[in-house]
């Protein structure tokens, strides 16, 4: 009973789910439609407006266009008109040029015809004067009894001796005025020179003396037997002179730097006190050493002196061996640096190479330096060194010819031959003309 009951209400429960399905199926549909014609009728009613809207604008678009066009069609007509008028004054403007050009033409024309007479006149009066000129020319061939190359050749030739003897009479005027003048150039460049220089100069004999502190001394300088003097001139190579001066000892010697050596060691035996052998060759070496780099400052500040670059080391002790060198009386040294400066004066106010004239004055006797070792002249061992050491070709033949052995190629060996006769010739500068 109770199976059936439940049966029964979930039958009645299912019918009643399909009704209601049913139903609601039929009011979503109906529900549906009433939508979709409201959305019909409101797309139609669009469309509608929108039709009304393009009409609307496609007429307004219409409206604007033609207002564009008819604008453009009266900037056209205007702008037409313009160029029209610009083509008809261009147009006038041409037809005035071409009547002008046309008037200049036939002036031109004119003229043309004119000169073309003018020059048949001018062509007929030259052949006229022409034809009288060759009959005046024959006429006087006949009086003077020449012809016209005869009278030509004469008249050149004497034309040539005149202009011959005008030439060298100018010749001889210029040679005498550029020679006056010429003297009194190089003496004014030479004076100018002179009193500009200013150099020392001390005179020098062959001979040093060598001041004692007493008698005492002096014994111990010969030693027992004379050991020690003999020892002291055969290592230094001096004569040692000691006579009845007292305290005192003359050394004698033709090479100067050997002297030099010998009195440096002597006065410092005596400040020493003591003499034997072995310590007169100590001292000797010591001297000897103090002498070498007293050479070679000396050449070092004779280079920097005479303003002259890139000597050659050897060279730079040559001249400082000049130090210890003198010609009658007057130093070797000093009196290169005063030859340099004379040259560089005179290469200055002649516009020479004032460094090459310098540095050949302070160069021209270095073969002084070693005249006394080698066999030679002071000139061939001169110019011997510096070839050695790559002096310039001008500096070669400055010392070369600085005394007139051979002819100079510059004018730097001319101012080379003047520096030195002027520093050897001055007075007081050697003994001979003091």
């Amino acid at each position: 009973m109770e199976m059936k009951t439940i049966i029964i209400a979930l039958i009645a429960a299912a019918i009643s789910g399909i009704v209601c399905f049913v139903l609601g199926s039929a009011h979503r549909k109906k529900t549906a439609e009433g939508l979709i014609g409201s959305a019909n009728e409101e797309a139609t009613r669009i469309v509608n407006q929108a039709v009304t809207e393009a009409e609307t604008k496609k007429r307004e678009s219409v409206l604007e266009a033609k207002d564009e066009i008819h604008r453009l069609r009266t900037e056209t007509e205007r702008e037409l008109r313009e160029r029209r008028n610009e083509v008809q004054r261009q147009e006038k403007r041409l037809i005035q040029k071409e009547e002008s050009l046309d008037k200049k033409v036939e002036a031109l024309e004119k003229k043309e015809e004119t000169l073309d007479n003018k020059i048949k006149q001018a062509e007929a009066q030259l052949s006229e004067a022409e034809s009288i000129k060759r009959s005046q020319c024959e006429m006087l061939e006949k009086i003077a009894g020449y012809t016209k190359e005869q009278a030509k050749v004469d008249l050149l030739k004497s034309l040539e001796e005149t202009l011959k003897r005008e030439k060298a009479v100018k010749i001889m005027e210029y040679e005498q005025e550029i020679r006056d003048e010429s003297e009194n150039l190089a003496r004014e460049i030479i004076t100018t020179a002179i009193q500009r220089c200013a150099a020392d100069h001390s005179s020098e004999v062959t001979v040093s003396a060598v001041a004692l502190p007493n008698d005492e001394m002096k014994g111990r300088i010969i030693g027992r037997e004379g050991r020690n003097i003999r020892a002291l001139e055969q290592i230094t190579g001096v004569d040692l002179i000691i006579d009845d001066t007292p305290e005192a000892i003359t050394l004698s010697c033709f090479d100067p730097v050997r002297r030099e050596v010998a009195r440096l060691t002597l006065e410092k035996l005596i400040a020493d006190g003591r003499s034997n052998p072995e310590l007169i060759v100590k001292i000797h070496e010591n001297a000897k050493k103090e002498v070498d780099q007293t050479i070679k400052q000396a050449g070092e500040r004779a280079v920097i002196d005479a303003g002259v670059n890139g000597v050659h080391n050897e060279l730079v002790k040559l001249i400082g061996r000049l130090k210890y060198r003198t010609s009658y009386g007057q130093n070797i040294l000093n009196h290169s640096l005063e030859v340099s400066y004379l040259a560089g004066l005179m290469a200055a106010e002649l516009g020479v190479d004032v460094k090459l004239a310098r540095r050949a004055g302070l160069l021209h006797d270095i073969g002084k330096a070693v005249d006394r070792q080698q066999e030679g002249s002071h000139i061939e061992l001169g110019v011997e060194y510096a070839k050695k050491y790559k002096e310039n070709d001008i500096v070669l033949n400055a010392i070369e010819a600085h005394h007139g052995d051979v002819e100079p190629k510059s004018i730097i060996a001319c101012l080379v031959q003047a520096a030195d006769a002027i520093s050897a010739a001055r007075p007081c500068a050697r003994r001979d003309i003091l």
